[in-house]
């Protein structure tokens, strides 16, 4: 655990180190957010905030593979090289949108193309749990089911990047959720401790930290699809490492570990990849292309409920908690499914109630008029 600190560490630090950096060399090569209708920040904005997540990314793995026990992640596996060179492309891929606004047909050429990258170092689902037995999955299925988790994950995070600190907020608190899943599977399974899922999970909840400092409302500099797209492609990559461990074990375990498992990517992930749905299907009902960007994301209809900048963020993070955390606990834990489901729905109850201010005992809350702060920061997906 002492080297997973270290490495989250690294990653939080460097990041938020390299920050002011990004930040200067954007505005000098104008990779900036103009200010238009569908937006919710009043002024031009720098963005590729990205790229000092990605230099944290390769700090953080340094400095693992020079650890006494986790550089045994880098020896067995060629994971590290897939990851590290898909979020290269992906980093190059994002500086030219941000810079010239690619059209979305070359993104998400790019991130096919990373998806491929990571097959080609052995990333890939393996198998997937049904009640009573494991499916190992060949090549022929696993391969395309690989490219469409990392792909919708990415476009997930993408979906999500149009508020101060939202989609650095959500993807830490699900990072750390699936770490804490990871972790535990090895602990209770009597695996080795060192694996690739709970290294991915913890620097990418580091490179998390140390970007939303700068970056929740009001924002300093955006992550831009620099980031969006690699911290998308670190989170499915995550996911996808998990199918490495030996089902055999999982199921000697007395947990639910390997019962949970499809859950926990839709939990963990159920608010980007919710609004991601419900976005795609309101584009393509009202006639247009789904990556049409519009103002009718989650965030602005919290906004739009009265809710301030940082207010909307913190609700959706604890929306993401809830349930990356609840599906963990699940999965960790012999408790009645009933007390669990009980604790759920009233925590749910709890959280709707803070998203919508009308459900309150004094009524619905006036909304106040927005200070400059309020209105700065961040671009609809």
């Amino acid at each position: 655990m002492r080297e997973y600190i270290l490495t989250f560490l690294t990653a939080s630090i460097v990041t938020y180190l390299l920050v002011p950096l990004v930040r200067k060399f954007a505005i000098a090569f104008k990779a900036m957010t103009p200010v238009r209708d569908r937006d919710v920040h009043a002024i031009p904005t720098p963005r590729m905030g990205g790229l000092s997540m990605f230099f944290g990314l390769c700090a953080a793995m340094l400095m693992a593979s020079r650890l006494p026990h986790l550089h045994k992640v880098f020896t067995e596996n060629s994971t590290w090289i897939g990851l590290l060179s898909a979020g290269g492309l992906l980093v190059v891929v994002g500086i030219a949108d941000d810079r010239w606004e690619i059209d979305a047909l070359t993104k998400m050429a790019g991130q096919v193309a990373a998806a491929g990258l990571l097959i080609m170092n052995g990333v890939q689902l393996l198998w997937i749990p049904l009640p009573g037995k494991t499916l190992a999955l060949p090549p022929s299925y696993g391969v395309p089911l690989t490219i469409i988790i990392v792909v919708a994950t990415i476009n997930a995070v993408n979906f999500i990047d149009g508020l101060d600190g939202l989609a650095a907020g959500i993807v830490g608190v699900s990072a750390m959720a699936f770490f804490v899943y990871a972790y535990l599977v090895t602990v209770v399974a009597h695996l080795d401790h060192q694996s690739a899922p709970a290294l991915i999970a913890a620097v990418l909840t580091g490179m998390c930290v140390g970007f939303l400092p700068h970056n929740f409302s009001p924002a300093r500099i955006f992550m831009g699809d620099t980031g969006s797209m690699l911290i998308g492609l670190l989170l499915a990559t995550s996911m996808i490492t998990v199918s490495g461990f030996d089902p055999a074990a999982l199921k000697g375990s007395i947990n639910r570990f390997p019962t949970i498992l499809p859950l926990l990517p839709v939990a963990i992930l159920v608010v980007p990849y919710a609004d991601m749905l419900m976005a795609v299907v309101r584009r393509t009902y009202g006639g247009r292309s789904p990556f049409a960007p519009d103002k009718k994301h989650l965030h602005h209809r919290l906004l739009n409920l009265g809710h301030s900048h940082r207010g909307a963020a913190l609700v959706m993070y604890l929306w993401t908690a809830l349930f990356s955390f609840g599906v963990v606990a699940l999965s960790a834990f012999k408790s009645p499914l009933v007390v669990l489901a009980a604790a759920s729905v009233v925590a749910i109850a709890a959280l709707v109630v803070m998203a919508f201010p009308q459900l309150r005992p004094h009524g619905r809350r006036h909304r106040t008029p927005q200070t400059p702060s309020d209105k700065r920061p961040r671009q609809a997906a």
